[in-house]
């Protein structure tokens, strides 16, 4: 299982570092305003990580599980920096309506992220089609594992969970903290965690059942991120301090120096 071991630790250095990376970008688009040309400057991570997934498709090998993983990661964080950095997000930008609530509520949430949830449905679309008849599938399960803990960590945001970090939430999406709700778990916390352990549940099966050495690291890669996945929504009830995680690696925001820069539109 040293296989598998390797890759559980590369899957959360990858998981770590990638998230602090776009953090980092986003803060520094924060503090000179220039958001589009820092999504523009990203584009070689979507390229890249298109080309990656595509050339893993027909690569049954180790190189092949790593490739399809690295792309599928590299996809979807630069899908995140775009809507971090406020460029990809939704029609509304505005704060919610005090007192609205139901589904007037839903709607208008919604459409504060509207055209992130369409790209991001277009990318898992595009990797199943392109992933169709394909021989390694690592690329496409990546990244329904990811799909699926972001739908559900959005949803409980919404609904409410005792635990809201607020501490990264970038300048341009600031409305959007008037759409969290803190307070008690509602009927979607449950059910995320019965899905996503459910799934931590199928991958720990194949790991352990796995009978080739590209089996084992594709199902250690995809367990351990299932395992986060599944950690991340303990964390909106469990009081640890995990915003630690990245804090110390991150430039300390300013309340906004007195001239501030220009932003692009």
């Amino acid at each position: 299982m040293t296989g598998a071991l390797f890759a559980a630790v590369a899957a959360i250095f990858l998981w770590w570092f990638s998230t602090g990376a776009i953090m980092l970008a986003v803060r520094w688009a924060d503090r000179s305003g220039r958001h589009v040309s820092t999504v523009i400057a990203g584009l070689p991570l979507l390229i890249g990580g298109t080309w990656a997934a595509v050339v893993s498709f027909d690569m049954a090998t180790l190189g092949g599980v790593y490739l399809g993983f690295l792309g599928a990661l590299a996809i979807w964080g630069w899908i995140e920096l775009a809507f971090l950095a406020g460029v990809v997000t939704g029609p509304m930008r505005d704060d919610c309506l005090p007192g609205l609530s139901g589904k007037p509520r839903f709607f208008r949430a919604f459409a504060t992220v509207a055209h992130h949830e369409l790209l991001l449905t277009v990318g898992l679309l595009a990797l199943v089609l392109g992933a169709t008849g394909a021989e390694n599938m690592m690329a496409v399960a990546t990244y329904l594992i990811l799909y699926v803990a972001r739908i559900f960590a959005k949803l409980n945001l919404f609904f409410g969970v005792p635990r809201i970090n607020m501490e990264f939430v970038p300048r341009r999406l600031t409305h959007l903290k008037s759409y969290f709700r803190r307070g008690p778990v509602t009927l979607a916390f449950p059910v995320a965690i019965t899905v996503l352990t459910a799934l931590l549940a199928v991958c720990t099966e194949r790991l352990w059942f796995a009978g080739t050495d590209v089996a084992v690291v594709g199902y250690g890669l995809l367990t351990a991120l299932a395992a986060l996945a599944l950690l991340e929504h303990w964390l909106m009830v469990i009081p640890l301090p995990d915003a630690k995680l990245w804090r110390w690696m991150l430039p300390q925001q300013h309340s906004g120096p007195k001239t501030m820069p220009k932003e692009e539109r």
